[in-house]
């Protein structure tokens, strides 16, 4: 079976009507433009900001001195690297991790530096589900009929697409 133009073109139209919206999962690098280092508040550069489940942190810091590595609360608070959950570090002082778990993430630095304030948690959460609709308003007229204009784009669409095909298939 071959496809013509017109044909092609319903397809994809019906395509990108039907597409969902795309969602994005975020990149933060972790204390901006100033890394994970020293000198940088991580709680508050975590305060304002959400993280969701499918987001990534992205740690920037001098290699020869510094890691990454994600411990329990216990450790967190207690600076403690000997029994991290997961070094994170790859040598090369750019680390990302993929935060794919709904949960609180807890991330310090060893070698001492976690003394110096460079840890972080962050609290992963599921998107927001995307808002509903407002109830449509059927005490007017004029709201019904938008109403049905909006659920008749498609048929109308496929049924000029027909009679399009039908006037102009026998001069193909």
């Amino acid at each position: 079976m071959r496809f013509g133009k017109l044909e092609l073109v319903a397809v994809l139209l019906c395509a990108v009507v039907m597409m969902p919206p795309e969602v994005s999962a975020t990149r933060w690098t972790v204390g901006a433009n100033q890394g994970w280092t020293t000198n940088v508040n991580y709680t508050v550069w975590a305060k304002d900001k959400h993280f969701y489940n499918g987001d990534w942190l992205f740690f920037v810091y001098d290699r020869n001195q510094m890691n990454v590595l994600e411990v329990n609360e216990t450790n967190y608070d207690s600076c403690n690297s000997d029994n991290p959950m997961h070094n994170w570090t790859t040598g090369a002082g750019r680390d990302v991790v993929p935060l794919n778990v709904t949960r609180k993430y807890y991330f310090i630095s060893g070698k001492g530096f976690c003394y110096g304030g460079i840890k972080v948690a962050i609290n992963v959460e599921n998107l927001p589900p995307p808002p509903s609709a407002s109830p449509i308003n059927t005490s007017s007229d004029s709201s019904t009929s938008s109403s049905y204009r909006g659920h008749m784009v498609v048929p109308v669409v496929f049924a000029i697409a027909a009679v399009w095909d039908s006037f102009l298939r026998p001069y193909w």
